[in-house]
């Protein structure tokens, strides 16, 4: 509930008002049906970090309205007749809640980790193209494996990254989500188990969700994967071996050629591979070690969020039955975009992006470190994130705090299919240093004002390791 409530408190006016307002409009859009049991009065203020009174208030005044029902004995429920099927169309998870909401001014942003610029080369990018697109002829522009000229550009990357690979071995992609969710699609069936990093990427656990998969967590790097597989014959495992997200670890050539070996169909996400701090060495693809890892890839992380520019490398026949999946929803995606990203893959390895990644890495973490040095802030080398440590309380409710305090951040459970990091923060150092400097006083602000509830909040995780 905690997280379809979103930014709930971020308007102004009283805190049962702004609580009531979200609910109301949760029942409204048909997000919580007729019939639906909602939380105890005091089990949702805490999970708010909000006084009782509060949610007594709010739930008085959607009785008022109708629109609840409030039973001794039956507890509070959505009214109307219950539906015999209740489905979820959207996901709940805070990462997606933060891009469907409305955008709250007020409010600074932590949770999606992107860069919030265009930078000028994506313009030039465009310029640069239009005189082959001009000469386009006989060319309906339908490519569900991806233009070919792109497809070529990334079999080169590939290759000079140490994966020889082939253009019938890329497919391109509407970003890197969409090429998860046409793996998930393609390999897991419902009640599948699947193996994730324990934390991990909330959008991987989102997509493998919708297919009707088992999750079952192992550590950061999934040690332990091998008797993983004798006990659990999971249908695929995911990983994040290069600047890690969220925690920024990078696996060891070793660690790669174990996982690789294991006996397994192996997602590798290399999203955050090109988000390398200056002087750090050159990491080769898992795809090196074995033709069972598939990999999938995005300019999205790197150079702007709105590029919509992913793609996924695997064997020849798995391609083949990913175009076909995709052109059941989706007949190619843009053919404009997809010439200028051409252009632009030689930005993954311009200076210029590593060295602003660090600096704004640098000043996050040393403002964060001064303003709040009992917090646990390991620095990373590369990636995009913090993954932070409170001393006490839980990330859940501080969260909420942080949110009546103008700053939106991710918390830790949301990551953690094993519960095992509900003290944790996701901090991401995509913005602009001033943007960072005010993030940090906001959230100073929170933990000076943070008072944690007697029993942690916790999300329920699903099954685990």
């Amino acid at each position: 509930m905690a997280d379809r409530l979103g930014r709930w408190s971020s308007g102004r006016g009283p805190l049962y008002l702004l609580l009531a307002a979200r609910l109301r409009q949760l029942i409204d859009d048909g997000e919580l049906p007729p019939g639906v049991l909602l939380p105890p009065d005091r089990v949702l203020a805490a999970a708010l970090a909000v006084g009782r009174t509060t949610v007594v208030a709010a739930y008085d005044l959607l009785r008022a309205e109708g629109r609840i029902t409030r039973r001794q004995g039956s507890g509070t429920r959505v009214a109307g007749v219950p539906r015999d099927e209740l489905v979820e169309d959207a996901p709940v998870d805070p990462l997606f809640l933060d891009s469907l909401e409305a955008r709250d001014d007020d409010v600074l942003l932590a949770v999606c980790a992107a860069p919030g610029d265009p930078p000028p080369q994506l313009a030039e990018a465009f310029v640069q193209i239009a005189p082959e697109l001009a000469h386009l002829d006989n060319d309906i522009g339908y490519y569900p494996y991806g233009h070919p000229s792109l497809r070529q550009a990334l079999a080169d990357r590939y290759t000079s990254r140490g994966a020889p690979t082939r253009p019938e071995q890329i497919m391109v992609t509407n970003g890197g989500q969409q090429a998860l969710s046409l793996l998930a699609h393609a390999l897991v069936s419902p009640g599948d188990q699947v193996i994730v990093e324990a934390p991990t990427y909330p959008g991987a656990l989102e997509v493998f969700r919708e297919e009707g998969a088992v999750l079952r967590g192992l550590p950061v790097g999934l040690d332990g994967l091998e008797a993983a597989i004798r006990e659990r014959r999971p249908a695929v495992a995911y990983v994040i071996p290069t600047y890690h997200n969220p925690t920024g670890v990078v696996l060891s050539a070793l660690a790669r050629q174990r996982l690789v070996s294991a006996g397994v169909p192996l997602i590798e996400d290399e999203v955050p591979a090109d988000l390398a701090f200056p002087g750090e060495p050159a990491v080769t693809p898992m795809a090196a070690y074995g033709d069972a890892v598939i990999s999938i890839g995005s300019l999205s992380k790197s150079i702007w969020g709105g590029l919509r520019i992913g793609w996924i490398r695997a064997a020849p026949p798995l391609v083949n039955r990913l175009a076909r999946l995709r052109a059941v929803h989706d007949l190619g995606g843009n053919v404009p975009t997809q010439l200028a990203a051409v252009h632009l893959l030689p930005l993954l390895d311009a200076p210029e992006l590593h060295h602003t990644l660090k600096a704004r890495h640098d000043h996050l973490h040393s403002q964060l470190t001064q303003a709040l040095p009992d917090w646990h802030i390991p620095p990373v080398k590369g990636g995009q994130c913090l993954w932070v440590r409170l001393p006490y309380g839980d990330a859940n409710s501080f969260a909420q705090t942080a949110l009546r305090h103008g700053l939106a951040v991710l918390p830790g459970a949301g990551l953690d299919i094993t519960g095992a990091s509900n003290t944790h923060l996701r901090l991401h150092f995509r913005a602009h240093p001033t943007d960072l400097t005010e993030a940090v006083h906001r959230l100073t602000n929170a933990w000076h004002a943070y008072h944690p509830p007697a029993v942690p909040t916790r999300i329920r995780p699903s099954i685990a390791i």
